[in-house]
């Protein structure tokens, strides 16, 4: 039976004065962390584990567990305490804290089975937050998300991002708490304790915002029931705490972010103050057998249906962006795990095919594009395959969220579209020269970058299934059909388009310059000259023996041509690929800031059209003699 409230709080006051405990132990043990971040949560940590959450402690990844993101990630010891004290696994473990042998690390990542998502990286927490809840929808689950966030991180635009979202979404599933202790790394935060300023934003976003005493256990369990029984709009508990709480000699006190209490005296002098805090409890209170577990385990997705093959035929010209639109609606319509994100550009990018497909799986995040990726790897952390996607340049904005995504190992499949020049008109703002760089300095996302319609739509069925995060680029022009219906791909391929045993040269394309090294190779063709051409449609990873086995049949001299810049796109990749071969790679690629122009003048004008190709090859063959 549960508890009543006098028997409930005082036993809940002594769990959390045991997460004190063991966050002050482990990080005087490690000699690093943020016992005092941990110290003003540890109220609001208890009554959330042992009197709110449904969970099993045997089981964290049950589909119908109640869902919590510690989005202040750096009271990850507070975090392994409450695991630890639900029965997860042995207390002694937290003496491990941060040691390269132990997965209790300085900031939680999905390594431990209770951890949905990395963070650390502040301002994400709730945004991957706001992704499970819509995953409770998605499989009519009635899980619930809570979300700890810090005082100090609500000036993070994503946190704002994310309240927008969720509260336009009406998410009622989702329960946030701000842990406003008043107190940043460097000094005050920015309203300190002024709780009516965190309420009025709140909301002003359409959340039903709750201000509570953070250390009265009374009033946080009353705080939980009032969310639970909010309909409509997403809650928001605003609670105010006292940063180090527990320990008297630096309760409130600037200058104690991030600082461990010394091992000796001054460790036993905190430890000793927190054991006297215990109070007595009624005799037979056991909060273990209190904890809720889980609903029924949710019925399993249904296995994906056949995914039909392209439609085109030669001779079509259709751009990867459109092809990618359509491609996703026919995942949509095999596999219920498919959901798509958009930042109001879906018209543009083609994922308004998978809305009119699956609408009630189709989510708009307006012109937000870090709680697009953020909500993505909640999705992903939690069941779903997502596909955020918007202009390829624009996912620059995220690019931390894609980094903790990486991090996370999750399976969140991005799509850019108008990368590069070729994009035309529009300018250098909208075009992505910098994308492929900046994801394949993640060492585990794949990088996909298809030319045509049929490569694009088997490429984006490989993507869904394969594990890890992954980028696709498209381009805005419309390119002509280059394989048949039944080419078949894979993750870590290529395509070698032209070949000949005369060959003296190989050109690396890959998107709108496999084509102008196609042209390249019929002008130079006609002058004697043979040259190799190759569609390296997956830039990470790429097929090292297959581009060594190319340029040691054409002398060692290989040719990359990009829509993109210098730094980090195709020319790296292949040379990293063949340098340990001892061959040098020729990029060709967009070094300058660029301008507006017709696609075509651009391609020329910034170096990477096949008059380019042409004077390379020639070049290259000079040099060489």
């Amino acid at each position: 039976m549960p508890l009543d409230r006098a028997s409930l709080v005082p036993a809940l006051k002594n769990v959390a004065t045991r997460l004190r405990i063991d966050s002050i132990r482990s990080t005087s043990q490690s000699a690093s962390g943020h016992p005092t971040s941990c110290c003003s949560a540890a109220d609001l940590v208890a009554a959330l584990f042992f009197a709110e959450m449904r969970f099993d402690p045997k089981d964290p990844k049950h589909p119908g567990s109640d869902r919590f993101v510690l989005s202040k990630g750096h009271a990850a010891p507070l975090l392994y305490a409450a695991w630890a004290e639900a029965g997860a696994f042995d207390r002694s473990d937290l003496l491990r804290l941060r040691e390269i042998t132990s997965d209790l690390e300085g900031h939680p990542t999905p390594r431990l089975p209770f951890v949905d998502v990395a963070t650390g990286s502040l301002g994400q927490g709730i945004c991957a937050a706001v992704g499970c809840a819509l995953n409770a929808r998605r499989i009519k689950s009635d899980y619930r998300t809570y979300c700890l966030v810090g005082d100090g991180e609500s000036a993070e635009g994503s946190v704002w991002e994310a309240a927008d979202v969720a509260g336009v979404d009406r998410l009622d599933n989702l329960c946030g708490i701000t842990d406003v202790n008043a107190l940043g790394q460097s000094r005050a935060t920015m309203w300190a304790h002024d709780l009516d300023e965190f309420a009025r934003r709140w909301r002003a976003f359409g959340w039903h915002a709750i201000v509570i005493d953070g250390h009265d256990m009374d009033a946080i369990l009353s705080a939980f029931a009032e969310a639970r029984a909010t309909a409509g709009r997403p809650t928001m508990i605003l609670a105010s705490t006292i940063k180090g709480k527990g320990v008297s000699s630096v309760e409130g006190k600037d200058g104690w972010h991030g600082k461990p209490f010394k091992k000796g005296e001054e460790l036993d002098r905190v430890l000793a103050e927190l054991e006297k805090q215990f109070v007595p409890v009624p005799e037979g209170v056991n909060l273990h057998q209190q904890i809720a577990k889980p609903a029924t385990r949710p019925a399993s997705a249904p296995w994906p249906k056949p995914i039909a093959a392209p439609s085109y035929k030669a001779g079509d010209q259709v751009a990867t962006r459109e092809a990618y639109g359509t491609a996703l609606a026919k995942l949509g319509e095999a596999d219920p795990r498919i959901v798509a994100l958009d930042a109001d550009v879906k018209n543009s990018t083609f994922s308004d095919k998978f809305e009119k497909a699956a609408p009630d799986r189709f989510y708009q995040n307006f012109i937000a594009e870090q709680i697009m990726l953020g909500s993505a790897m909640g999705l992903a952390a939690r069941g779903a395959i997502p596909f955020p996607s918007t202009f390829a340049c624009f996912l620059t904005r995220a690019a931390d969220f894609i980094r903790m995504a990486a991090i996370s190992n999750l399976p969140i499949k991005m799509a850019g579209s108008h990368a590069g020049v070729s994009i035309g008109e529009d300018g250098p703002s909208q075009m992505a020269l910098e994308d492929l760089a900046m994801c394949r300095a993640q060492p585990n996302i794949t990088v996909l970058y298809p030319c045509d319609a049929v490569s694009t739509e088997r490429l984006v069925a490989l993507m869904a299934y394969h594990p890890g995060p992954a980028y696709m680029r498209t381009s805005r022009p419309k390119t002509p059909i280059l394989y048949s219906a039944d080419e078949t791909f894979t993750i870590g391929g290529l395509k070698v388009l032209r070949e000949s045993p005369k060959d003296v040269v190989t050109v690396v394309a890959a998107g709108v310059t496999v084509f102008e090294a196609l042209k390249a190779h019929t002008q130079l063709k006609a002058k004697g000259t043979a040259i190799r051409v190759i569609d390296l449609y997956s830039v990470a990873p790429v097929d090292r023996a297959a581009l060594v086995a190319a340029g040691t049949a054409t002398g060692g001299r290989i040719i990359t041509v990009e829509d993109h810049y210098a730094a980090g796109g195709i020319g790296d990749a292949v040379a990293e690929a063949v340098s340990d071969a001892g061959m040098c790679v020729h990029r060709i690629a967009v070094r300058e800031i660029p301008r507006s122009g017709k696609p075509e003048e651009l391609l020329d004008r910034f170096g990477i059209s096949a008059r380019h190709i042409v004077a390379a090859v020639k070049k290259s063959l000079v040099v060489s003699r």
